[in-house]
């Protein structure tokens, strides 16, 4: 009987442990949205990712860019609210520019990025400035 106690208790354990390593791991990594050619690396539970090529700004939460420029918008400021939903506050790496916004992990494993306060998130394409949408939809590259 102690040992189906052991063994029911060591189950739960691992179970706990696997389900509190999955729900770290939903605000790290890499995320991105092939359509406008843009991506975010984030690490918002220990804010510990450098800017590529900007390494002056330090350890940052993460940052969004594009595949075909070095601007990017960066994340000073992120707080995980929900298992499920993230509040930023971004920069651009001019310092000109910042917005708030909402990072949500959908039930489908995809992420919305909803821009709610401040300035539009822009990119340049063909050497033009362009809005992306206020909310944009990102998903994990495929593996």
């Amino acid at each position: 009987m102690k040992k189906v106690r052991l063994i029911a208790a060591l189950l739960l354990l691992l179970f706990v442990s696997g389900a509190s390593a999955q729900s770290q791991a939903v605000f790290s990594g890499h995320i991105e949205n092939k359509e406008y050619g843009v991506y975010i690396f984030m690490d918002f539970y220990h804010s510990a990712v450098k800017v590529p090529g900007q390494e002056i700004f330090g350890e940052v939460a993460g940052y969004l860019g594009q595949t075909d420029d070095s601007r990017k918008w960066i994340v000073v400021e992120a707080e995980v609210a929900t298992p499920k939903q993230a509040l930023l506050t971004m920069v651009n790496d001019y310092g000109s520019e910042d917005l708030t916004a909402t990072l949500t992990l959908e039930d489908d494993g995809s992420y919305t990025l909803r821009q709610e306060e401040g300035s539009a998130l822009k990119i340049v394409r063909n050497r033009k400035w362009v809005k992306l949408p206020k909310k944009l939809s990102l998903h994990r590259p495929a593996r």
